[in-house]
């Protein structure tokens, strides 16, 4: 019974306190892409984050530019917060960026806006469902939600007819020594 508690608990969380879940605080100093960016945290170091459950447009795909300037903008050159539990093989931490409301004024403003999840709304992201299982417990399906709502309103990429996804697009453009496969 207890044991049922803690993880109906966990999963009615937005911020991870489950499991092997941590927190990097940090200032945004770079956007790679719509998916990527770096964080200094507070003893100067810089961090590559990937942004967990989703999956941005290609820099050569429709949209990829489009999907980066949207990650700039609101998150380049603020402080955020970034849950994350473990490192793809490149070696970027997968993260859940959070950053604090547009319309918080105060200097310590709660950092509970869902940069990854506002991706996905905006139509410049997909939900990415094969990383599902590794997402923070409730945001996969908040994510399915939001991309489902985008595709309706055809926002962003949901505009044109058929998208490609950029698992597909890196697939059939991978280099010879490229080892990752949709």
């Amino acid at each position: 019974m207890r044991h049922l508690f803690l993880i109906t608990f966990c999963l009615s969380l937005s911020t991870p306190v489950c499991a092997d879940a941590q927190v990097l605080e940090g200032w945004v100093t770079g956007i790679a892409d719509g998916d990527t960016l770096y964080v200094l945290d507070k003893n100067r170091n810089s961090h590559k984050i990937r942004l967990l459950g989703i999956d941005a447009p290609e820099h050569q795909q429709a949209f990829g530019e489009r999907s980066k300037q949207s990650l700039a903008q609101m998150t380049y050159r603020q402080t955020v917060s970034v849950d994350w539990e473990s490192r793809d093989i490149y070696g970027r931490i997968l993260g859940r960026i959070r950053i604090a409301s547009a319309h918080c004024r105060q200097d310590d403003c709660p950092r509970n806006f869902d940069v990854n999840l506002e991706q996905v709304r905006l139509g410049l992201a997909w939900w990415n469902k094969k990383f599902a299982d590794s997402q923070i417990p409730g945001d996969a399906r908040t994510y399915e939600t939001a991309e489902r709502e985008a595709r309706k309103k055809r926002a962003g990429l949901w505009a044109e007819a058929h998208p490609l996804p950029p698992w597909r697009w890196r697939y059939a453009n991978r280099l010879e020594h490229d080892t990752v496969k949709p």
